[in-house]
């Protein structure tokens, strides 16, 4: 893909990190995209929604922060919750492009990505967001035997350059803070992939098919 072509671009995320850990190296490759990032959680951690809006900054990108429930016991949230506060957040427009979680989350396991994942497809299979092409996480940490890696024969599969992957590290550890040994740091992929979808048929079929218990 060339990185000088012009996209309108949205990134629809459960918490301020997500978008840099999973999809930040394709952000800072392609700088002419005109990108919109909504986390659906956090809105009000006075950490995290400063560190978030100023990650927006360092990606000449734009956002919203949401607030659904974040707790640790990850109860199950009503799909409709989920779709609506997506939709309260992410500007009515046609977009060229929507990257999103993977209704399988990237790791085992976390309830929001899941959700949002499936979410993000429903609302585009119902004309309720607009979008020429959906791109959906793919990663797996196999059964949490490692950290999360890129499915490398997803539909899309890119190796960071260095500088890019030295960029997205610093935005994980600097500008979030995190520790070099935590969790954030640890998997900081040096490649990304995703599901790439050009009509929401597909996606649906898909979504429909997987197996999430």
């Amino acid at each position: 893909m060339d990185s000088k072509e012009i996209k309108t671009v949205a990134v629809i995320v459960a918490h301020p990190d997500d978008e840099i850990l999973w999809t930040g190296g394709t952000i800072l490759s392609h700088p002419s995209w005109n990108v919109f990032v909504i986390s659906l959680c956090r809105g009000n951690d006075a950490d995290r929604a400063p560190r978030f809006f100023n990650e927006l900054k360092k990606l000449g990108a734009k956002g919203k922060m949401g607030d659904l429930d974040d707790g640790p016991e990850q109860k199950p949230l009503d799909e409709h919750e989920v779709e609506q506060a997506i939709l309260n957040l992410l500007p009515a427009k046609h977009y060229d492009l929507i990257i999103s979680h993977n209704p399988s989350g990237e790791y085992t396991r976390h309830a929001r990505h899941e959700e949002i994942g499936k979410a993000v497809i429903k609302l585009w299979h119902v004309n309720k967001i607009s979008a020429g092409e959906l791109w959906s996480f793919a990663y797996e940490d196999g059964n949490k035997e490692y950290y999360p890696k890129p499915i490398e024969s997803a539909n899309i599969y890119r190796l960071l350059t260095k500088p890019i992957w030295l960029r997205k590290y610093s935005i994980i550890t600097d500008n979030y803070g995190f520790d070099k040994e935590s969790w954030e740091a640890q998997t900081t992929p040096k490649g990304e992939s995703f599901w790439q979808f050009t009509n929401s048929e597909d996606a649906m079929h898909w979504l429909t098919n997987k197996k999430i218990s």
